[in-house]
C-alpha cells in the first residue's frame, strides 16, 4: 500500500474542515428563516380570529320606548316597551281595555313613539250615558254613593274619580269582598289621603 506524504494529508484535512464549516454556515442561514416564518403564521391567524365582528355591538344594542297609557284601560300608567312596538302592545301592557273602553277606536297597528301617550276612549254608549242632554257631564247624585254596590258610572261622578279610578275601586271591592268602612278606600291605588278626605262625605261603605 503506497504511503501518502505528510504534506498531502495536511492539505486534505484542511479541505475537509473548510467544507464542514461552509456546510454548517449554510444550514444555519436556512433554519432561522423557516423557523421565523412558521412562528409568524400562528400569530397572524390568532390576531384575525380574535377580531370581533364590526357590527356586533350595534346588533346587541337594545333600544327602549317609554309610553304613557291612559284612558279606559285596566292598569293605566307609564310602561317601557321594545323599540318598534305598536299601540296594541302598549294597550296589552296596561291590561287591555276596560269593560267601558273601546280599543278598536284607536289605531292599534300604529308604531309607538318614545314619550307618546296612548289614550283608549270610552265606548260610544258609555260616553253618551256619562253626558247630560246638552253634552255636559251629568250632575252628581244628591246623596252619598254606596261603595259596596255602586256602578262604574256612579263612581265616575265623584270628585277626582275618573274612569280608571272607578275601575280600580270596583276591582278592589271584588278582590276584598267589599268595603267595611270608608277608610278602606284609601287602600285603592291612586287614592291618597287628600283625595280620601275629599270623598269621605260623598260615599258610604
Amino acid at each position: 500500500m503506497p504511503t501518502i506524504p505528510r504534506p498531502a494529508l495536511i492539505v486534505c484535512a484542511a479541505a475537509a474542515v473548510i467544507a464542514l464549516a461552509f456546510g454548517g454556515k449554510s444550514l444555519a442561514k436556512q433554519r432561522p428563516q423557516s423557523s421565523s416564518a412558521s412562528a409568524a403564521a400562528p400569530y397572524q391567524q390568532a390576531t384575525s380570529a380574535a377580531a370581533p365582528p364590526a357590527s356586533g355591538l350595534v346588533e346587541r344594542g337594545d333600544q327602549r320606548t317609554v309610553v304613557h297609557v291612559a284612558g279606559a284601560v285596566r292598569r293605566p300608567g307609564v310602561y317601557t316597551l321594545k323599540n318598534g312596538a305598536r299601540v296594541r302592545d302598549a294597550v296589552r301592557r296596561a291590561g287591555g281595555a276596560s269593560s267601558r273602553g273601546d280599543a278598536n277606536a284607536i289605531n292599534l297597528a300604529a308604531k309607538v313613539a318614545d314619550g307618546a301617550q296612548v289614550i283608549v276612549p270610552l265606548k260610544a254608549g258609555e260616553a253618551i250615558a256619562a253626558a247630560g242632554p246638552s253634552g255636559s257631564s251629568a250632575a252628581a247624585p244628591s246623596g252619598p254613593i254606596s261603595l259596596g254596590n255602586a256602578t262604574a258610572e256612579q263612581l265616575d261622578t265623584l270628585d277626582g274619580v275618573g274612569p280608571a279610578t272607578a275601575e280600580k275601586i270596583i276591582q278592589w271591592r271584588t278582590e276584598h269582598g267589599g268595603f267595611t268602612s270608608v277608610d278602606d278606600l284609601g287602600e285603592v291605588p291612586g287614592i291618597g289621603p287628600k283625595k280620601l278626605e275629599a270623598l269621605r262625605s260623598q260615599v258610604t261603605p
